[in-house]
Protein backbone atom coordinates (compact mmCIF):
# COMPACT_ATOMS: atom_id res chain seq x y z
CA UNK A 1 0.00 0.00 0.00
CA UNK A 2 1.30 3.40 -0.85
CA UNK A 3 1.51 5.94 1.91
CA UNK A 4 0.19 9.43 1.38
CA UNK A 5 2.45 12.32 2.08
CA UNK A 6 2.59 13.71 5.58
CA UNK A 7 1.66 17.19 6.67
CA UNK A 8 3.14 19.87 4.45
CA UNK A 9 3.72 17.52 1.59
CA UNK A 10 1.10 19.41 -0.55
CA UNK A 11 2.86 22.72 -0.03
CA UNK A 12 6.16 21.17 -0.97
CA UNK A 13 4.72 19.88 -4.24
CA UNK A 14 3.64 23.47 -5.26
CA UNK A 15 7.23 24.69 -5.68
CA UNK A 16 9.44 23.96 -8.68
CA UNK A 17 11.47 20.77 -8.67
CA UNK A 18 14.92 21.16 -7.28
CA UNK A 19 16.52 20.81 -10.74
CA UNK A 20 14.36 23.69 -12.09
CA UNK A 21 15.28 26.24 -9.42
CA UNK A 22 18.69 27.22 -10.87
CA UNK A 23 17.11 27.62 -14.33
CA UNK A 24 14.47 30.02 -12.96
CA UNK A 25 17.12 32.04 -11.21
CA UNK A 26 19.10 32.17 -14.43
CA UNK A 27 16.06 33.46 -16.31
CA UNK A 28 15.48 36.21 -13.76
CA UNK A 29 19.14 37.21 -13.95
CA UNK A 30 19.14 37.08 -17.77
CA UNK A 31 16.08 39.33 -18.08
CA UNK A 32 17.76 42.10 -16.12
CA UNK A 33 21.03 41.55 -17.92
CA UNK A 34 19.25 41.62 -21.28
CA UNK A 35 17.72 44.99 -20.46
CA UNK A 36 20.98 46.51 -19.24
CA UNK A 37 23.29 45.11 -21.89
CA UNK A 38 20.97 44.75 -24.87
CA UNK A 39 22.41 45.50 -28.32
CA UNK A 40 20.16 48.60 -28.36
CA UNK A 41 19.51 51.42 -25.95
CA UNK A 42 16.46 51.51 -23.67
CA UNK A 43 15.05 54.64 -22.13
CA UNK A 44 11.94 55.27 -20.04
CA UNK A 45 10.69 58.80 -19.42
CA UNK A 46 7.80 60.41 -17.62
CA UNK A 47 5.14 62.08 -19.74
CA UNK A 48 6.94 65.42 -19.42
CA UNK A 49 10.09 63.82 -20.85
CA UNK A 50 12.06 63.46 -17.62
CA UNK A 51 14.31 60.39 -17.75
CA UNK A 52 13.18 57.72 -15.26
CA UNK A 53 15.22 54.75 -16.41
CA UNK A 54 18.06 54.08 -18.84
CA UNK A 55 20.03 50.95 -19.65
CA UNK A 56 23.79 50.50 -19.53
CA UNK A 57 24.09 50.20 -23.30
CA UNK A 58 22.76 53.70 -23.92
CA UNK A 59 24.82 55.11 -21.04
CA UNK A 60 27.91 53.61 -22.62
CA UNK A 61 27.10 55.08 -26.03
CA UNK A 62 26.50 58.52 -24.55
CA UNK A 63 29.34 58.46 -22.03
CA UNK A 64 27.12 59.37 -19.04
CA UNK A 65 26.76 57.90 -15.58
CA UNK A 66 23.27 56.83 -14.60
CA UNK A 67 23.10 59.51 -11.92
CA UNK A 68 23.79 62.15 -14.59
CA UNK A 69 20.54 61.38 -16.41
CA UNK A 70 17.92 59.72 -14.21
CA UNK A 71 15.77 62.39 -12.59
CA UNK A 72 18.07 65.15 -13.84
CA UNK A 73 17.63 65.41 -17.61
CA UNK A 74 14.81 65.05 -20.08
CA UNK A 75 14.76 63.17 -23.37
CA UNK A 76 15.07 66.37 -25.39
CA UNK A 77 18.19 67.34 -23.42
CA UNK A 78 19.99 64.47 -25.13
CA UNK A 79 19.20 65.78 -28.61
CA UNK A 80 21.09 68.21 -30.82
CA UNK A 81 19.54 71.63 -31.43
CA UNK A 82 17.91 70.51 -34.68
CA UNK A 83 16.68 67.34 -32.99
CA UNK A 84 15.05 69.32 -30.19
CA UNK A 85 13.15 71.43 -32.68
CA UNK A 86 12.00 68.35 -34.56
CA UNK A 87 11.05 66.67 -31.26
CA UNK A 88 8.88 69.58 -30.16
CA UNK A 89 7.23 70.20 -33.54
CA UNK A 90 6.78 66.68 -34.89
CA UNK A 91 7.98 63.81 -32.73
CA UNK A 92 6.19 64.61 -29.45
CA UNK A 93 2.85 65.70 -31.04
CA UNK A 94 2.70 62.56 -33.20
CA UNK A 95 3.54 60.37 -30.22
CA UNK A 96 0.73 61.93 -28.18
CA UNK A 97 -1.78 61.42 -31.01
CA UNK A 98 -0.75 57.93 -32.12
CA UNK A 99 0.68 56.44 -28.95
CA UNK A 100 3.63 55.12 -30.94
CA UNK A 101 6.18 56.41 -33.42
CA UNK A 102 8.95 54.31 -34.97
CA UNK A 103 12.12 54.51 -37.03
CA UNK A 104 12.76 58.23 -36.54
CA UNK A 105 16.31 59.40 -37.35
CA UNK A 106 17.69 61.73 -34.67
CA UNK A 107 21.07 62.73 -33.31
CA UNK A 108 22.04 62.50 -29.64
CA UNK A 109 24.67 64.73 -28.13
CA UNK A 110 27.18 62.66 -26.15
CA UNK A 111 28.81 63.72 -22.90
CA UNK A 112 31.98 64.79 -24.75
CA UNK A 113 30.01 66.90 -27.24
CA UNK A 114 30.07 64.53 -30.20
CA UNK A 115 27.04 63.55 -32.28
CA UNK A 116 25.57 60.07 -32.20
CA UNK A 117 23.17 59.28 -35.08
CA UNK A 118 20.35 57.02 -33.88
CA UNK A 119 17.02 55.54 -34.93
CA UNK A 120 14.33 55.95 -32.27
CA UNK A 121 11.09 54.11 -31.61
CA UNK A 122 8.85 55.30 -28.75
CA UNK A 123 5.68 53.84 -27.26
CA UNK A 124 3.35 55.31 -24.65
CA UNK A 125 2.64 52.85 -21.81
CA UNK A 126 -0.90 53.16 -20.44
CA UNK A 127 -2.64 51.91 -17.31
CA UNK A 128 -5.58 49.52 -17.16
CA UNK A 129 -7.94 52.47 -17.63
CA UNK A 130 -6.00 53.76 -20.66
CA UNK A 131 -4.32 56.59 -18.79
CA UNK A 132 -0.81 57.34 -20.15
CA UNK A 133 1.81 56.50 -17.54
CA UNK A 134 5.22 56.80 -19.17
CA UNK A 135 7.08 56.63 -22.49
CA UNK A 136 9.29 53.72 -23.43
CA UNK A 137 11.92 54.38 -26.08
CA UNK A 138 14.19 52.01 -27.97
CA UNK A 139 17.34 53.50 -29.46
CA UNK A 140 19.37 51.92 -32.28
CA UNK A 141 22.92 52.97 -33.10
CA UNK A 142 22.84 54.34 -36.66
CA UNK A 143 26.50 55.21 -37.04
CA UNK A 144 27.14 52.47 -39.58
CA UNK A 145 23.99 53.39 -41.45
CA UNK A 146 24.94 57.08 -41.43
CA UNK A 147 28.38 56.22 -42.74
CA UNK A 148 26.77 54.15 -45.49
CA UNK A 149 24.36 56.98 -46.36
CA UNK A 150 27.18 59.50 -46.42
CA UNK A 151 29.16 57.22 -48.69
CA UNK A 152 26.18 56.95 -51.01
CA UNK A 153 25.82 60.73 -51.03
CA UNK A 154 29.53 61.13 -51.67
CA UNK A 155 29.36 58.64 -54.53
CA UNK A 156 26.30 60.40 -55.97
CA UNK A 157 27.97 63.80 -55.74
CA UNK A 158 31.11 62.44 -57.35
CA UNK A 159 29.05 60.87 -60.13
CA UNK A 160 27.27 64.19 -60.68
CA UNK A 161 30.59 66.05 -60.81
CA UNK A 162 31.91 63.46 -63.24
CA UNK A 163 28.81 63.86 -65.38
CA UNK A 164 29.30 67.64 -65.38
CA UNK A 165 32.96 67.23 -66.33
CA UNK A 166 31.96 64.84 -69.13
CA UNK A 167 29.29 67.24 -70.35
CA UNK A 168 31.82 70.09 -70.39
CA UNK A 169 34.33 67.91 -72.23
CA UNK A 170 31.72 66.82 -74.75
CA UNK A 171 30.61 70.42 -75.29
CA UNK A 172 34.21 71.52 -75.85
CA UNK A 173 34.85 68.61 -78.20
CA UNK A 174 31.63 69.34 -80.07
CA UNK A 175 32.66 72.96 -80.58
CA UNK A 176 35.96 71.88 -82.12
CA UNK A 177 33.98 70.00 -84.77
CA UNK A 178 31.99 73.10 -85.79
CA UNK A 179 33.17 76.46 -87.11
CA UNK A 180 33.20 79.03 -84.25
CA UNK A 181 31.79 81.67 -86.63
CA UNK A 182 30.58 81.25 -90.19
CA UNK A 183 32.51 83.38 -92.65
CA UNK A 184 30.69 86.25 -94.27
CA UNK A 185 29.99 85.94 -97.98
CA UNK A 186 29.35 89.26 -99.73
CA UNK A 187 25.81 89.36 -101.08
CA UNK A 188 24.67 86.29 -99.09
CA UNK A 189 22.71 85.84 -95.86
CA UNK A 190 24.06 82.83 -93.96
CA UNK A 191 22.67 81.21 -90.77
CA UNK A 192 23.30 77.90 -89.00
CA UNK A 193 22.23 76.10 -85.86
CA UNK A 194 23.29 72.94 -84.03
CA UNK A 195 20.87 71.25 -81.63
CA UNK A 196 22.48 68.95 -79.07
CA UNK A 197 20.13 66.10 -78.13
CA UNK A 198 22.25 64.84 -75.22
CA UNK A 199 25.15 66.37 -73.30
CA UNK A 200 26.39 62.89 -72.41
CA UNK A 201 27.56 61.99 -75.92
CA UNK A 202 29.21 63.88 -78.75
CA UNK A 203 27.14 63.82 -81.90
CA UNK A 204 28.39 63.28 -85.43
CA UNK A 205 26.68 66.17 -87.24
CA UNK A 206 28.89 68.83 -88.85
CA UNK A 207 28.78 71.82 -91.20
CA UNK A 208 31.10 74.55 -92.48
CA UNK A 209 31.38 77.45 -94.91
CA UNK A 210 34.80 78.63 -96.08
CA UNK A 211 36.49 80.67 -98.84
CA UNK A 212 38.36 79.05 -101.74
CA UNK A 213 40.36 80.66 -104.52
CA UNK A 214 38.99 83.70 -106.27
CA UNK A 215 35.34 84.47 -105.50
CA UNK A 216 34.38 80.90 -104.74
CA UNK A 217 33.18 79.53 -101.41
CA UNK A 218 32.76 75.96 -100.32
CA UNK A 219 30.12 74.70 -97.89
CA UNK A 220 29.06 71.33 -96.53
CA UNK A 221 26.76 69.69 -94.03
CA UNK A 222 26.70 66.04 -93.01
CA UNK A 223 26.25 63.36 -90.40
CA UNK A 224 28.65 60.64 -89.27
CA UNK A 225 27.12 57.35 -88.13
CA UNK A 226 27.20 56.74 -84.40
CA UNK A 227 27.95 58.91 -81.39
CA UNK A 228 30.67 59.38 -78.83
CA UNK A 229 34.43 59.71 -79.13
CA UNK A 230 34.71 57.30 -82.07
CA UNK A 231 32.17 59.31 -84.08
CA UNK A 232 33.89 62.55 -83.08
CA UNK A 233 37.18 61.24 -84.48
CA UNK A 234 35.50 60.44 -87.80
CA UNK A 235 33.74 63.82 -87.81
CA UNK A 236 37.05 65.62 -87.30
CA UNK A 237 38.70 63.62 -90.09
CA UNK A 238 35.73 64.22 -92.39
CA UNK A 239 35.59 67.96 -91.79
CA UNK A 240 39.29 68.57 -92.42
CA UNK A 241 39.40 66.17 -95.35
CA UNK A 242 36.57 68.06 -97.04
CA UNK A 243 38.35 71.39 -96.64
CA UNK A 244 41.68 70.00 -97.83
CA UNK A 245 40.12 68.16 -100.77
CA UNK A 246 38.28 71.31 -101.85
CA UNK A 247 41.57 73.21 -102.06
CA UNK A 248 43.09 70.43 -104.18
CA UNK A 249 40.09 70.05 -106.52
CA UNK A 250 36.96 72.10 -105.67
CA UNK A 251 34.56 70.20 -107.94
CA UNK A 252 31.94 68.82 -105.47
CA UNK A 253 31.93 65.30 -106.95
CA UNK A 254 35.74 65.16 -106.71
CA UNK A 255 35.69 66.43 -103.12
CA UNK A 256 33.28 63.70 -102.01
CA UNK A 257 35.21 61.12 -104.01
CA UNK A 258 38.38 62.01 -102.10
CA UNK A 259 36.53 61.85 -98.79
CA UNK A 260 35.13 58.43 -99.71
CA UNK A 261 38.65 57.14 -100.44
CA UNK A 262 39.98 58.38 -97.10
CA UNK A 263 37.12 56.96 -94.98
CA UNK A 264 37.05 53.65 -96.82
CA UNK A 265 40.79 53.26 -96.37
CA UNK A 266 40.85 54.26 -92.69
CA UNK A 267 37.71 52.44 -91.54
CA UNK A 268 37.39 49.27 -93.59
CA UNK A 269 38.06 46.90 -90.66
CA UNK A 270 35.71 45.33 -88.09
CA UNK A 271 34.36 48.76 -87.08
CA UNK A 272 33.51 50.48 -90.38
CA UNK A 273 32.57 54.15 -90.32
CA UNK A 274 30.73 56.19 -92.89
CA UNK A 275 28.84 59.44 -93.27
CA UNK A 276 26.20 61.20 -95.31
CA UNK A 277 27.11 64.61 -96.67
CA UNK A 278 26.17 67.45 -99.01
CA UNK A 279 29.05 69.49 -100.44
CA UNK A 280 28.53 72.61 -102.53
CA UNK A 281 30.28 75.46 -104.29
CA UNK A 282 29.06 79.05 -104.31
CA UNK A 283 30.10 81.32 -107.17
CA UNK A 284 28.74 84.90 -107.50
CA UNK A 285 26.64 85.34 -110.65
CA UNK A 286 25.44 88.90 -111.31
CA UNK A 287 22.83 89.54 -108.58
CA UNK A 288 22.78 85.94 -107.33
CA UNK A 289 24.91 82.84 -106.91
CA UNK A 290 25.55 79.76 -108.97
CA UNK A 291 25.42 76.67 -106.75
CA UNK A 292 26.82 73.25 -107.56
CA UNK A 293 25.78 70.64 -105.02
CA UNK A 294 26.94 67.03 -104.64
CA UNK A 295 25.25 64.49 -102.37
CA UNK A 296 26.48 61.29 -100.81
CA UNK A 297 23.51 59.50 -99.27
CA UNK A 298 22.29 62.64 -97.50
CA UNK A 299 18.68 63.94 -97.26
CA UNK A 300 17.97 66.40 -100.09
CA UNK A 301 18.29 70.13 -99.55
CA UNK A 302 15.22 72.36 -99.63
CA UNK A 303 14.94 75.26 -102.05
CA UNK A 304 12.52 78.06 -101.21
CA UNK A 305 12.08 80.45 -104.09
CA UNK A 306 11.31 84.15 -103.90
CA UNK A 307 7.89 83.55 -105.52
CA UNK A 308 6.94 81.02 -102.79
CA UNK A 309 7.64 77.85 -104.76
CA UNK A 310 9.25 75.29 -102.47
CA UNK A 311 10.60 71.84 -103.17
CA UNK A 312 13.43 69.46 -102.43
CA UNK A 313 16.57 69.78 -104.48
CA UNK A 314 17.19 66.08 -105.22
CA UNK A 315 20.60 64.50 -105.53
CA UNK A 316 19.29 61.01 -106.37
CA UNK A 317 21.45 57.92 -106.26
CA UNK A 318 24.17 59.33 -104.08
CA UNK A 319 25.69 56.57 -101.94
CA UNK A 320 26.92 56.64 -98.36
CA UNK A 321 30.46 58.00 -98.15
CA UNK A 322 33.04 55.52 -96.88
CA UNK A 323 31.15 52.26 -97.43
CA UNK A 324 32.29 51.30 -100.95
CA UNK A 325 35.70 51.81 -102.57
CA UNK A 326 34.04 53.73 -105.44
CA UNK A 327 30.89 55.42 -104.15
CA UNK A 328 28.51 57.02 -106.62
CA UNK A 329 28.05 60.74 -106.01
CA UNK A 330 25.03 62.64 -107.37
CA UNK A 331 25.44 66.26 -108.50
CA UNK A 332 22.98 69.04 -109.32
CA UNK A 333 23.25 72.73 -110.10
CA UNK A 334 20.94 75.70 -109.49
CA UNK A 335 21.02 79.46 -109.39
CA UNK A 336 20.05 81.35 -106.25
CA UNK A 337 18.18 84.51 -107.22
CA UNK A 338 17.41 87.42 -104.89
CA UNK A 339 14.84 86.21 -102.37
CA UNK A 340 15.76 82.52 -102.75
CA UNK A 341 16.80 80.41 -99.75
CA UNK A 342 18.60 77.06 -99.68
CA UNK A 343 18.26 74.90 -96.54
CA UNK A 344 20.50 71.96 -95.63
CA UNK A 345 19.69 69.78 -92.61
CA UNK A 346 20.58 66.47 -90.97
CA UNK A 347 18.12 63.64 -90.40
CA UNK A 348 17.65 64.42 -86.70
CA UNK A 349 15.03 66.90 -87.93
CA UNK A 350 12.99 64.55 -90.11
CA UNK A 351 13.35 61.56 -87.78
CA UNK A 352 12.00 63.42 -84.75
CA UNK A 353 8.88 61.91 -83.22
CA UNK A 354 5.64 63.80 -82.85
CA UNK A 355 2.64 62.66 -80.82
CA UNK A 356 1.38 60.81 -83.89
CA UNK A 357 4.43 59.48 -85.75
CA UNK A 358 7.78 60.34 -87.29
CA UNK A 359 7.93 63.94 -88.49
CA UNK A 360 9.25 63.04 -91.95
CA UNK A 361 10.14 64.81 -95.19
CA UNK A 362 6.55 65.63 -96.23
CA UNK A 363 5.90 67.51 -92.98
CA UNK A 364 9.17 69.40 -93.40
CA UNK A 365 8.22 70.37 -96.94
CA UNK A 366 4.82 71.62 -95.78
CA UNK A 367 6.54 73.56 -92.99
CA UNK A 368 8.97 75.17 -95.46
CA UNK A 369 6.10 76.19 -97.74
CA UNK A 370 4.64 78.23 -94.88
CA UNK A 371 7.95 80.11 -94.60
CA UNK A 372 8.61 80.91 -98.27
CA UNK A 373 9.60 83.41 -99.35
CA UNK A 374 12.00 83.91 -96.47
CA UNK A 375 15.62 84.54 -95.50
CA UNK A 376 18.33 82.29 -94.08
CA UNK A 377 18.12 84.02 -90.71
CA UNK A 378 14.34 83.66 -90.47
CA UNK A 379 14.48 80.05 -91.68
CA UNK A 380 16.93 78.97 -88.99
CA UNK A 381 14.93 80.82 -86.33
CA UNK A 382 11.78 78.98 -87.40
CA UNK A 383 13.62 75.63 -87.44
CA UNK A 384 14.85 76.25 -83.88
CA UNK A 385 11.27 76.80 -82.71
CA UNK A 386 10.19 73.66 -84.54
CA UNK A 387 12.92 71.60 -82.87
CA UNK A 388 11.90 72.93 -79.45
CA UNK A 389 8.31 71.88 -80.12
CA UNK A 390 9.33 68.22 -80.45
CA UNK A 391 10.35 68.02 -76.77
CA UNK A 392 11.48 64.50 -75.89
CA UNK A 393 10.61 63.36 -79.41
CA UNK A 394 13.89 64.87 -80.62
CA UNK A 395 16.48 62.28 -79.59
CA UNK A 396 19.18 62.88 -82.20
CA UNK A 397 21.48 65.82 -82.83
CA UNK A 398 20.38 68.14 -85.61
CA UNK A 399 22.36 70.59 -87.72
CA UNK A 400 20.89 73.11 -90.15
CA UNK A 401 22.60 75.50 -92.56
CA UNK A 402 20.68 78.08 -94.59
CA UNK A 403 21.89 80.33 -97.44
CA UNK A 404 19.81 83.09 -99.02
CA UNK A 405 20.31 85.96 -101.44
CA UNK A 406 18.80 89.19 -100.11
CA UNK A 407 16.56 91.29 -102.31
CA UNK A 408 18.40 94.13 -103.96
CA UNK A 409 17.66 97.51 -102.42
CA UNK A 410 17.02 100.36 -104.85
Amino acid sequence: MCKSGGPGSENASDGPPDDEAPFSALLEDSAEDLYENAPCGYLSTLLDGQIAKVNATLLDWLGYERRDLVGRKSFSDLLTVGGRIYHETHFAPLLRMQGEISGIALEFRTADGNRLPVLVTSTVKTGADGTPLLIRTTVFDARDRRTYEQELLRARDEAERERERLAALNATLQQTLLPPVLVGVPGLDVAAYYHVASTDEVGGDFYDLFPLSGKTWGFFLGDVCGKGAAAAAVTSLTRYTLRAAAVYDPEPAAVLGNLNTVLNHEYNGPDPRFCTVLFGLLVPDDDGFHVTLAGGGHPPALLMRADGRTDFLPTPGGQLIGVFPDAHVATTAIRLHPGDTLLLYTDGLTEARTSEARYGEHALLDFAKTLAPTTATNTVAAIRELLDSFGTGLDDDTAVLALSVPHQTP
